[in-house]
């Protein structure tokens, strides 16, 4: 396989995912900051290196490739690596359009190819241990879902804001928080409750309006939703709620999952404290007073264990389950572009419910032009 982009989240996730497993063989990186790139090379033991995508995707010999990249050139890399009938692992979002994200996914499976997005939480293991026992019955009926969020790393307006586009018309609130934070505890509902949401209500607020901004170094008006929340419901007759921002105080990763249903009710709270990064909690109709579940062994990657950092655990996961659907050669292929798309539907529905003030149905209509 081949990585694209040589950047923090490449250092501490994904190569180490790579390097975690015997199946694959991590043989090129490539960055525009050339000497980045040769960085990693050197410390990972990584053979070869470009300053473009271009002669990466063009090897013959790499089967997969791994778009690390900022987000604005997710679309146009995973784009080439599809035509060049290269698997794809992609982090989120693929395109802010979700029928660009439908596009691509539709590309990869007219060349019987495999997709990943980057949903990491998904890949946790009190997260997978969730959606095991949920599937053997364990809540019954899935009920409500409550879907959390909470990371302060910007609360400090000091702190300098990535991910952004410093250029846009900041005379209205621009998604920010909802997509970058809310994506993978959506994807969780959507993994959880068995069915996506069809109607949503929602709204996004500002809290912090000036802010250093990484692209510039310099402090600006970033009208941002910083903050945000929605309401739902979801195809099968369930309801849920949805909260992410930037604001709220609390620890890495700072995501938190609830299930309610007709037997049971199961809580994984994703968040790094006194050592350990989840926590998995259950109740019983018969026994209604939470207590924490031990997770299995086998939810771990190899030498894994709860005290491991959750950014090398959980994309451990990640990687392994991806070789494995590649390997398999067999329809199996969670968290997909597909699955991504979906998600990026819901982002653009609750944009939508905020603009406009109301509910709105998925799938989404598209506006008649003015």
């Amino acid at each position: 396989m081949g990585l694209l982009g040589a950047g923090a989240w490449a250092k501490f996730a994904h190569i180490p995912g790579y390097l975690r497993d015997p199946r694959c063989e991590l043989v090129a990186i490539a960055d525009p900051l050339l000497a980045r790139a040769q960085e990693f090379a050197t410390e990972f033991g990584i053979p070869d290196v470009y300053d473009s995508h271009e002669a990466l995707i063009a090897r013959p010999d790499i089967h997969l490739v791994d778009v690390c990249t900022p987000s604005a050139t997710h679309f146009a890399l995973s784009w080439a690596a599809l035509e060049a009938g290269k698997h794809v692992l992609c982090e989120k979002p693929v395109a802010y359009d979700y029928t660009e994200t439908l596009r691509a996914a539709a590309l990869a499976k007219s060349k019987g190819l495999k997709t990943k997005l980057g949903f990491t939480f998904r890949y946790s293991p009190a997260m997978r241990y969730m959606k095991e026992l949920i599937d053997d019955g364990f809540i019954g009926t899935p009920f409500i879902y409550n879907g959390y969020e909470q990371n302060s790393q910007f609360l400090d307006p000091l702190n300098p804001l990535r991910q952004v586009d410093h250029e846009a018309d900041q005379s209205v609130i621009q998604v920010s928080s909802l997509e970058g934070y809310g994506a993978p505890i959506m994807d969780l509902g959507h993994l959880f409750m068995g069915s996506r949401f069809k109607a949503v209500v929602g709204t996004m607020k500002n809290f912090v309006p000036e802010r250093v901004v990484r692209a510039t170094g310099t402090m600006m008006r970033m009208n941002i939703d910083d903050g945000d929340i929605f309401i739902g419901e979801f195809e099968n007759g369930a309801i849920g709620s949805v909260q992410t921002s930037f604001v709220t105080v609390g620890n890495y990763p700072g995501l938190e999952a609830r299930v309610y249903g007709s037997k049971g009710a199961l809580i994984c709270r994703l968040v790094e404290e006194n050592g350990v990064c989840e926590s998995l909690k259950a109740a019983s109709a018969d026994h209604v007073e939470f207590r924490e579940l031990e997770i299995p062994a086998r939810f771990y990657p190899p030498g894994g264990s709860k005290s491991e950092s959750w950014r090398s655990s959980f994309y451990a996961n990640l990687v392994s389950s991806l070789i494995s659907e590649i390997l398999s050669d067999g329809p199996e292929n969670e968290g997909n572009f597909e699955d991504g798309a979906h998600v990026q539907e819901l982002i653009n529905a609750v944009e939508r419910s905020f603009r406009e003030r109301r509910w709105v149905s998925i799938p989404l209509v598209s506006e008649p032009a003015s």
